[in-house]
């Protein structure tokens, strides 16, 4: 079938979602860029590329859609298939709780469990069991920002809070620039290139945040596709995952104020840190789709005093 033939056959958002359905699964894509299943991709490719929101598909299936919407699906959708890019890297845009972020192929698609955590503490009836009151937090930095997306949510939720955002790649602080501007918080945040705590002498923090490279090379040499479409920097955690976090538990203790804490995120080694660090007192955090791929250790157990 032609594009012409598709954009004269399939009029309504209904029609385009089944066939981008049948398109993905005839050609075996892979997920995991904020979706699971070839429905959910192909429901937020459709309705992103439309300006509608992403998760409320049912009251536009049926809505007949205008020439230029059905070849841009019909381009979008034969993109995704063709190219095996996330769908973020096609619309340009992710989500972290419904928060919209800029993206493209110099940083990786942001699908942090800390995002979720963040919200489901801060915006909870009772509060955080472990987090800092979120008015008392003066200073936060996120380690290994990336889109910057994290130290945007930091700013929204620490109001009184100044935010310095690091990453090791320069491509990825252009594209933190823009996702800063956008949410009007560039005022709030200020980014620095160098590797982890490196370009941060002399800085201390209430609130460390960090959702460092964490695949191991076993996982990262099957990677599909869309995974090798990203980044690899943005993968790369050494032979078991956890150099960088190795690195930034040895370095955390110079930058924590006494009452302070941090935030990581790790995947799945939580054995191999428990095993390698048992002195230290993690507490897991539980998310939708893990109970112990993110951690928070306060300075106190860090020993700064």
């Amino acid at each position: 079938m032609t594009q012409q033939d598709i954009t004269t056959e399939l009029v309504t958002l209904r029609d385009y979602w089944r066939y981008a359905i049948s398109r993905f699964n005839a050609a075996d894509l892979s997920y995991g860029h904020g979706t699971t299943t070839a429905s959910d991709d192909a429901a937020y490719l459709l309705l992103d590329t439309l300006e509608l929101p992403i998760d409320a598909l049912d009251p536009f299936l049926d809505a007949r859609l205008l020439p230029d919407e059905r070849r841009l699906l019909a381009e979008r959708i034969e993109t995704r298939v063709t190219t095996r890019k996330p769908s973020s890297y096609i619309t340009g845009r992710a989500y972290i709780q419904g928060v919209r972020f800029h993206v493209d192929e110099r940083v990786i698609v942001p699908r942090s469990h800390i995002g979720e955590i963040l919200f489901a503490e801060y915006l909870g009836d009772n509060g955080s069991a472990f987090l800092p009151d979120p008015m008392t937090v003066t200073s936060a930095v996120d380690i290994c920002t990336g889109s910057g997306c994290l130290a945007v949510l930091a700013a929204k939720f620490f109001p009184h809070a100044t935010v310095d955002a690091v990453d090791l790649s320069a491509d990825a602080l252009e594209v933190a620039k823009i996702n800063l501007d956008e949410h009007d918080v560039e005022d709030q945040v200020t980014l620095f290139q160098g590797d982890l705590f490196e370009p941060l002498e002399g800085r201390t923090y209430d609130l460390i945040i960090t959702n460092p490279p964490y695949v191991d090379h076993e996982a990262l040499s099957g990677y599909p596709p869309e995974f090798r479409a990203e980044p690899e920097m943005a993968h790369d955690g050494g032979v078991d995952g956890l150099d960088l976090v190795r690195r930034i538990l040895a370095d955390a203790p110079a930058y924590l104020n006494p009452e302070g804490g941090m935030i990581c995120e790790i995947g799945s080694g939580r054995e191999i840190l428990e095993e390698e660090f048992p002195h230290l007192d993690f507490v897991w955090l539980e998310t939708a789709e893990s109970q112990d791929a993110v951690f928070w250790i306060s300075a106190e157990a860090l020993g700064v005093s």
